[in-house]
């Protein structure tokens, strides 16, 4: 279906986004594939070895897709976008595939925010360049509607950001972003991390760049990097009750 939609635009702009099931429980793969990883022999490494069948799948899938566009002529000037919408799950028994990051998908730790972000558009990112600033999902509506020059809605607040300038300038798209999941609240301000845990009453305050188990060492550069989030965290609160409160009127 894809590789139609490619062909059947290829002489028009288009989008095309394409969320694939893999990798994902339950873990399910092409025996060709499981067969593959046939060093991973050992009986405790057959959940690894599904896994791997199911990444290979996916980078067959992605490589199709690519050759349509070089096939059209299309792959210098389109963008594209290869992620994920979370880091690897615990329930899935494979306890190093987060690493080196602590956590899991469903929370707050690095383990589960952190994920792969590769980006390619020949004709605006340099072949090779890497950006080691923080970006958002959120940043990919704001870049895909500027790519395709589009007008953005002004009735609203868009957190995202268009993130090529950045990139082709290596400047901080975001000082600070914030997650929000049930009981979980995090800040990131200048590589410094907060976790608020609102049910345990609890704060996790680390420095990622030293610390990326998120361990929460108490030192007098925490306490004071702590109370500017815990500020940082309230005056983002009051921007959304206020404007909660235009719209109510």
């Amino acid at each position: 279906e894809v590789i139609n939609v490619i062909n059947n635009n290829k002489n028009r702009p288009f989008f095309l986004y394409l969320g694939h099931f893999a990798p994902h429980h339950p873990l399910q793969a092409l025996k060709e594939d499981y067969d593959h990883f046939h060093h991973l022999s050992k009986e405790d490494d057959h959940g690894l070895r599904v896994y791997s069948a199911m990444i290979r799948s996916l980078d067959r899938s992605v490589g199709k897709v690519l050759d349509a566009l070089d096939e059209y002529n299309l792959s210098e000037n389109t963008l594209i976008i290869f992620s994920s919408d979370n880091g690897g799950a615990n329930y899935i028994h494979l306890s190093d595939i987060n690493k080196p990051y602590r956590g899991w998908k469903l929370n707050h730790f690095e383990g589960g925010l952190h994920i792969p972000f590769m980006a390619k558009w020949p004709t605006e990112i340099k072949p090779g360049t890497i950006f080691d600033h923080p970006i958002h999902q959120n940043d990919i509506f704001s870049t895909f509607a500027a790519a395709a020059d589009a007008s953005i809605p002004n009735d609203r607040i868009i957190d995202g950001k268009n993130i090529i300038p950045y990139i082709k300038e290596n400047k901080h798209p975001h000082e600070t972003l914030f997650w929000r999941t049930g009981r979980l609240q995090t800040v990131l301000n200048d590589e410094w991390k907060m976790i608020v845990d609102k049910n345990q009453n609890k704060q996790r305050l680390c420095d990622l760049n030293n610390e990326s188990d998120e361990r929460n060492k108490e030192e007098d550069q925490k306490r004071e990097k702590g109370k500017l989030i815990e500020k940082i965290v309230e005056e983002n609160k009051n921007k959304k009750d206020e404007k909660k409160s235009r719209n109510v009127k």
